[in-house]
């Protein structure tokens, strides 16, 4: 039997469910799930909408979300069955789930991004049931990757959290040593930022977060300084100490996040925004020009991005995201203690 923890009306407690394992066709491959990463998204899809500022909400069920729905979409597992055209996994083996699938058939998804598909979505956890579960199915053996002798609860939080850090780092590329890179917001994504950053740059970051539990944490994975936003001159302070960073990513993309890594940056700086708190930005169009700043907006990342990261990760000794483990039948909790901001690193449900 398959078990899993679904939405079954938004903002409500998870409902526990139990079904017949379901049996691939042509070259699905259902997983034995092992590890789940509990992720900012799987909030939103729980709560219902997400906030595109201004009083505008997408509603989860509008773009495709239909109840009830297994979230998860960080998943690492072992392939449990095949189906009768999959001819490049097997039983037993561990495999990352890739969860960003598309139509396949749209631009963005002609020119590898499925992430962003414009058609009849597929993502795990997102629009067909993902990884808060016994066992996923997953629609192609090409969404499988080997995660050789990373830890199985790191490599999960890959999948979203660290792809989506290395999709914007890799936008970015390389600064010279006497550039500044300024981190804003210190979650599971902004973490996996902090870890990835000096690798991928070459410059530690700034990073600036207003819980100090976070920032500590920042500063444990190779931040160069953590400073509290909200501090009295704390804008100010930092353009005096960088002379306005070249660089700056906002993870949690509210009105004041942005407002801060955009009021930071320097001339031909280059600011990418990530997070989906949501909120509004108003630009001073005139300044924006003279300065000559570019804003990016990132949203996760492509297969062949994630394969760069897990190549990344194996051969650099990169610093551990903080996971805590728990177990599947609390996922909900999970969600709970994440809304409330009581999640410093990542929660991992173990199936």
């Amino acid at each position: 039997m398959l078990r899993c923890y679904q939405v079954a009306e938004f903002g409500k407690p998870l409902a526990l469910s139990e079904k017949p394992l379901p049996q691939p066709k042509g070259r699905e491959v259902l997983v034995r799930v092992e590890k789940c990463g509990v992720c900012h998204s799987d909030l939103h899809i729980w709560e219902g909408f997400f906030d595109l500022g201004g009083g505008k909400r997408v509603v989860a069920a509008n773009g495709g979300a239909a109840l009830p729905l297994t979230l998860g979409h960080e998943i690492t597992g072992t392939v449990a069955a095949t189906g009768p055209d999959a001819t490049t996994v097997k039983a037993g083996q561990r495999k990352l789930v890739f969860p960003w699938i598309g139509c396949g058939t749209c631009p963005p998804c002609r020119d590898g991004n499925e992430h962003l598909c414009g058609g009849a979505q597929k993502s795990l956890g997102i629009f067909i049931d993902g990884g808060y579960a016994s066992h996923v199915l997953v629609p192609d053996e090409s969404y499988l990757l080997d995660i050789g002798s990373l830890d199985p609860a790191l490599a999960a939080t890959y999948a979203c959290s660290g792809l989506t850090a290395y999709s914007a780092l890799r936008k970015i590329g390389p600064l010279k040593p006497d550039h500044s890179l300024l981190i804003v917001g210190a979650g599971g994504v902004g973490l996996n930022g902090v870890a990835l950053a000096k690798a991928m740059t070459g410059i530690a970051p700034i990073v600036a977060d207003l819980d100090p539990a976070k920032r500590e944490m920042a500063l444990q994975l190779g931040a160069k300084e953590a400073i509290d936003p909200r501090a009295d001159g704390a804008l100010k302070t930092l353009l005096k100490a960088t002379d306005g960073v070249m660089a700056a990513i906002d993870f949690a993309g509210s009105n004041s996040s942005f407002d801060f890594a955009y009021g930071a940056l320097r001339k031909a700086g280059h600011l990418v925004t990530v997070g989906l708190l949501g909120g509004t930005a108003t630009l001073p169009i005139g300044l924006h020009v003279m300065k000559s700043v570019r804003v990016s907006g990132s949203y996760v990342g492509s297969l062949v991005e994630l394969k760069e990261l897990l190549a990344l990760a194996q051969q650099t000794a990169l610093p551990p995201l903080p996971i805590t483990a728990a177990p599947l039948g609390a996922a909900y909790e999970s969600l709970v203690k994440l809304k409330a901001g009581q999640v410093v690193g990542r929660i991992v449900l173990e199936a």
